[in-house]
């Protein structure tokens, strides 16, 4: 199979992962942080060692501020549903994933509010200019994409963070389409959590995520119970990650992580972004000539966009594309909506949905070329 769907979760996965999280299950398969024998503390080491490497990797000085998580999505409820009270006002772009709409749409019964930036693709001033528009006295929060899961426009993220600082508005981040392609350093940043799949640009497993704390101001939690940590108190130690990492993680999917950060690194952030980049240019450029193919953006640069794609066929609909190209040419794209209604609203492509292609490190030439052919057939 040629596997275009990198943007659900990345496949394969790199060897050095799938041997940690072997290795893991065989020889390490103690609880870390439970206990004092030898197999637990060997567990301990390695969960502490997966949260150092993403901690590095993100420029994260202490890497207790690292919280596992199962996904960005559990990172994201935390910091939104953590902060959030009766009168706050919310800071969205146009292109939020349901992570970020479907917790705020449920905090409307608490009382908190949102508003929507509209994004600008291609041009910074006028996109942070609507973010500053939306600024109210009561704005307690801001949740932005770094980049959109359905049409790659990545957002000047360090600007708008800025300029909410200078509001006294804290910032969030949701990084799932950059993380591991995009190089993000928090070491100097107004990004003040950042939210993070680990099964995606960082080539880990799936079920796998990361908040990063990059400020002084802590969340409270969604879920509390044993931590390993403070046991004869009846409540949440308040220490991170203790505090946010309640109950059994999963010690081989973050291993896997840690080693998916190791693959990413040694592969180089800025050498993998420029080949994907040119994979989806390549990929653009042909589609662009063919008459019937819809592309809804610009032509790609990494200047303002990830390594995401997506196209229609005239008169067919994406599902009925993407399950063509799955039957007769074992070619795995994603189609519909993507978790991601207020991005196709922007675009016009909420009834129609699109047909998405997102490569990897993984991914070649000839597989692109391979599927501008199909794509040519089809249509």
């Amino acid at each position: 199979m040629i596997y275009f769907d990198n943007g659900a979760t990345t496949f394969p996965k790199p060897n050095n992962v799938i041997n940690s999280v072997c290795n893991t299950l065989r020889n390490y398969g103690a609880n870390p942080g439970r206990g004092g024998h030898k197999l637990a503390m060997k567990a301990s080491e390695l969960l502490y060692n997966a949260r150092k490497n993403v901690a590095n990797f993100f420029g994260v000085e202490d890497s207790s501020n690292v919280i596992f998580t199962p996904s960005c999505t559990t990172s994201l409820n935390i910091v939104i549903k953590g902060l959030l009270q009766k009168g706050d006002h919310v800071i969205i772009s146009s292109y939020e994933h349901n992570a970020v709409l479907r917790p705020l749409e449920k905090l409307k019964d608490r009382g908190v509010t949102y508003s929507v930036a509209e994004v600008f693709e291609g041009d910074n001033e006028r996109t942070i200019n609507s973010f500053r528009e939306q600024i109210k006295p009561n704005t307690r929060l801001l949740v932005c994409t770094y980049a959109s899961n359905v049409f790659g426009i990545k957002l000047p993220v360090e600007r708008i963070c800025a300029l909410c600082h200078q509001y006294g508005i804290i910032t969030c981040v949701d990084a799932a389409q950059a993380a591991g392609i995009v190089p993000i350093n928090l070491s100097d940043s107004s990004i003040d959590y950042l939210c993070i799949a680990g099964h995606k640009g960082l080539y880990g497993p799936m079920g796998t995520g990361a908040l990063i704390v990059n400020c002084d101001t802590i969340p409270d939690t969604l879920i509390e119970g044993g931590t390993g940590s403070n046991s004869a108190s009846t409540e949440q130690p308040d220490i991170l990650p203790d505090k946010f990492e309640s109950g059994t993680g999963n010690l081989p999917g973050f291993v896997g992580m840690g080693n998916g950060v190791n693959f990413v690194k040694n592969r180089g952030e800025i050498n993998l972004y420029n080949k994907e980049i040119q994979l989806i240019q390549r990929a653009y450029s042909a589609l662009s000539r063919m008459d019937n193919v819809i592309l809804y953006t610009d032509y790609p640069n990494m200047n303002y966009y990830v390594p995401v794609l997506s196209f229609n066929i005239k008169d067919k609909d994406s599902e009925t594309v993407s399950q063509i190209l799955s039957s007769r040419y074992n070619i795995a794209t994603r189609a519909g909506l993507h978790c991601a209604p207020l991005a196709h609203k922007s675009k016009g492509t909420l009834e129609t949905g699109t047909v998405r292609v997102v490569p990897s490190a993984f991914t070649t030439f000839n597989d692109i070329n391979l599927l501008i052919s199909a794509i040519s057939n089809i249509k």
